[in-house]
């Protein structure tokens, strides 16, 4: 009896104190940067066994004994949030929140989120850009190692997608459409490109299959974001191919985004066969502000600067070239000088508004201008010359046998000033099962072009011109573009999804109302690890000048937009192997192109038989596999396997192939720690893309009857940071100053292997043509350090 009374004293005295203590009720709505619900985020009050998750309207209940305690908000693949919560009695709260994604989250294991399944794109895993050994330090060079890419110059930005032309790639910037520079005809002339890794917060790449939000090219998109960081910071980056400073700001209300890059690859351009003084500079600066002027309405601004200069004084050149029975000798003697220039200022602002929690609407305007000049005038004397067996005679080395002594001779003084402005008004709108989308652009586009340039080539005596007649035009051609899109993305089932868009866009130059429905269907099985999806859809390219422009400078105003039939299947597949988690990825696909503007290559400028039309075909399958195969290192393979032909209409040559038909492409990034210094990394990138079809120049009918040998390309890349969580002992000095210090030491082009991106056509005394190759870049070491400076207090 007494126990009983006692058990029920002690009982009455917890009740009494529980009573005591106020009870907390907090309820909210979790959402994503676009306001979109998102369901299963955990919420737990920390210090306490109180937790929570949010259902399938992102909505969460939880409570709390305390009067002041703190909400952990996190869901895999989005940064966690931790909300001080104060209150001094018992009460009800409302507390929404909004995720956002994490770079750093690995896309391997993502699949198993809902907001991924409707969307044909990889996400890009941008904290390993800064450790990718790359000659060219653009950000672009990371997605040559991603499925359906093709890969054949490292000095370059641009990039061909399944088939595609680099002129068929979209690139979006917090959702502004970048304009890039068009005159670039190599490879070592480019600079920076626009996107500054320093500033991503993300990066997603479709190569195909994207949604009907995005605009009207072929082949592939890229979005970046520059978007709230999660701290301020400070990077600076040096190395013997130059500088970067970038810094992020981050207030209660806005944030701040600034860098500032310079290039100069004088060393990386003296490893070509090309001898002479190079003088390369390019510069970049950009700003992105953005301001919460209420709960509703937020301001964001983008500006940049990126101009550069390319200079060269040739002197000489000395090329072998042939096979093991017959090698040939080029020698070249050069005088005179080129210089290619060009600057592009851009900005942007975007209006973003939100009525409700789960609705935004973007006004987007922006303003590009860009100016690239060309400037060439150059002569040269060459000897053609076939090696015979060394000769014992007074050491003389290899006789030679003369093949051919002449000269040739490039000139070109060509300007052109492009602008563009575009003004877009869209929407998201998040329901109980579907969110429905909606955009409307407008686009005027301005080009004022000056062409003045031949080439003469003079054989043994006799005189032959090289890529046609003297080429003289003015051009002066606007340019305006309307745009509409709706989109809805509907939940089926508990497993399936379906999205269906359409894009209707008009131009003054075709003339067209051009119809462009979308549709992606994804599934995803019971066991949460698998996304299969199909997608099928109707992409159409309105023309624009470099397209209608023929070899002569001519302009082909009857011009008609090209057109594409897309289709595709593919799997996502995560798994638990080789003591970690993996994801296996697989895609087919299938392109009927029935209006195509048929080009040749270049190096890398794009010559467009702008009068013809062609139809075509294009089909392949992309497969990648990765995972984190040591800690906080993404590694990943792919293997992609293509065919692109057409046919010419009235050309009677039948189905040849585009040039861009590189039929087998093969990537590996692979990233390691050393076993008993786990603080030093290894970094190796290695590529390979098979033969590409090239014709015979002096022709302005398409050939496919020559080729480019396949290129095979190793660079590794060795750091060491000094201040890594692995490090049993860090510097006192610098960890007192900085939260990381790192030290990279590159081998570009590791085995030194001569890659070919062009040639150089000379005829011998017996009227035989020979292709000279022009080589790509040798092996070069490089040095960088990064350092990232701690917040100040």
């Amino acid at each position: 009896m007494h126990k009983r009374l006692l058990l029920l004293f002690v009982l009455l005295l917890a009740l009494t104190g529980l009573k005591a203590q106020p009870l907390i009720k907090v309820t909210g709505l979790v959402t994503n940067e676009l306001k979109q619900p998102l369901p299963e985020v955990t919420v737990r009050v920390m210090g306490q066994d109180q937790s929570s998750l949010t259902d399938e309207k992102g909505n969460y209940t939880i409570y709390s004994s305390s009067t002041s305690f703190v909400l952990k908000y996190f869901l895999l693949g989005y940064k966690p949030v931790l909300i001080t919560i104060s209150h001094d009695q018992a009460g009800r709260l409302i507390q929404n929140v909004s995720l956002s994604e994490s770079s750093n989250e690995l896309e391997q294991v993502r699949i198993t989120s809902r907001q991924n399944q409707l969307s044909n794109s990889t996400t890009i895993n941008i904290a390993g850009i800064a450790a990718m050994p790359s000659p060219s330090g653009n950000f672009e060079s990371i997605l040559k190692t991603l499925p359906g890419v093709s890969a054949n110059n490292e000095l370059s930005a641009q990039y061909s997608v399944r088939g595609g032309s680099f002129d068929e790639n979209l690139v979006y910037v917090n959702d502004i459409e970048i304009n890039r520079p068009v005159l670039i005809r190599n490879g070592q002339q480019e600079g920076l490109s626009f996107i500054n890794s320093e500033l991503l917060s993300s990066a997603k790449f479709s190569a195909g299959g994207f949604e009907a939000r995005y605009g009207d090219k072929l082949s592939s998109v890229l979005d970046v974001k520059y978007g709230r960081p999660d701290s301020s910071q400070t990077v600076l980056t040096v190395g013997l191919n130059g500088a970067s400073l970038s810094t992020k700001l981050l207030r209660q209300h806005s944030f701040l985004l600034a860098g500032l890059r310079y290039k100069n690859n004088t060393g990386i351009l003296n490893t070509q066969e090309n001898k002479g003084s190079y003088r390369p500079n390019f510069t970049d600066a950009q700003l992105i502000f953005q301001q919460e002027l209420s709960p509703k309405v937020s301001l964001n601004f983008l500006g940049s600067i990126n101009s550069g200069t390319f200079k060269l004084i040739p002197e000489s050149r000395q090329t072998e070239f042939g096979t093991l029975s017959r090698t040939m000798r080029l020698n070249v003697d050069y005088d005179g000088e080129e210089t290619d220039d060009y600057r592009t200022l851009a900005g942007a602002i975007t209006t973003l508004y939100t009525p409700k929690p789960n609705m935004v609407v973007k006004w987007i305007n922006s303003y590009f201008n860009t100016l690239e000049r060309e400037k060439i005038d150059i002569q040269a004397a060459y000897f053609l010359s076939e090696l015979s067996p060394v000769l014992e005679n007074q050491g003389s080395g290899p006789g030679a046998t003369n093949k051919g002594i002449g000269g040739y001779f490039t000139f070109a003084d060509n300007r052109l000033r492009s602008q563009s402005f575009s003004s877009e008004l869209k929407g998201d709108q998040t329901f109980n099962s579907h969110t429905f989308s909606w955009g409307l652009r407008f686009e005027h586009k301005n080009y004022n072009d000056q062409l003045n340039e031949y080439s003469l080539i003079d054989s043994a005596g006799i005189t032959r011109f090289y890529g046609g007649p003297v080429i003289e035009a003015k051009n002066k051609l606007n340019i305006r573009y309307y745009s509409a899109y709706v989109q809805d993305s509907y939940r089926l089932s508990a497993h399936t999804d379906l999205q269906l868009g359409l894009r209707v866009n008009y131009n003054d130059l075709s003339e067209q109302l051009l119809f462009s429905p979308r549709l992606l269907l994804a599934y995803r099985p019971s066991g949460n690890n698998k996304i299969f999806r199909w997608s099928a859809g109707v992409y159409q390219q309105a023309p624009d000048y470099r397209s209608i422009r023929d070899f002569l400078g001519q302009l082909n105003l009857r011009q008609k937009a090209q057109r594409s039939y897309n289709a595709s299947a593919g799997m996502d597949y995560a798994f638990d192997g080789l003591g970690t988690r993996l994801k296996f990825s697989t895609e087919a696909y299938f392109k009927y192109q029935d209006r195509l503007i048929p080009y040749m290559m270049d190096n890398v400028r794009i010559r467009y038989l702008a009068g013809e039309t062609a139809k075509g075909y294009t089909y392949g399958a992309d497969f990648s596999i990765g995972g984190e195969f040591v800690k906080d290192l993404v590694s990943h393979f792919r293997l992609s396997l293509m065919k692109a032909e057409q046919n010419i209409a009235n050309d009677q040559a039948g189905m040849l192939k585009r040039p861009t038909d590189q039929r087998l492409n093969f990537s590996a990034y692979f990233q390691d720690r050393l076993l008993n210094s786990p603080t030093y990394k290894v970094h190796l990138n290695l590529l390979y893309g098979s033969e590409l079809p090239i014709g015979a120049p002096s022709s302005t009918r398409y050939t496919d009857n020559f080729h480019i040998p396949a290129y095979k390309r190793i660079d590794i890349g060795f750091s060491k940071d000094f201040l890594d969580d692995a490090a049993l002992r860090k510097p006192g000095f610098l960890d007192k100053y900085f939260s990381s210090c790192a030290l990279y030491a590159e081998v570009f082009n590791l085995l030194n292997i001569d890659n070919t991106v062009s040639y150089l056509w000379l005829k011998d005394l017996n009227n035989v043509q020979y292709a000279i190759p022009n080589y790509l870049t040798g092996r070069r070491i490089n040095l960088k350090l990064i350092i990232k400076f701690k917040n100040s207090k």
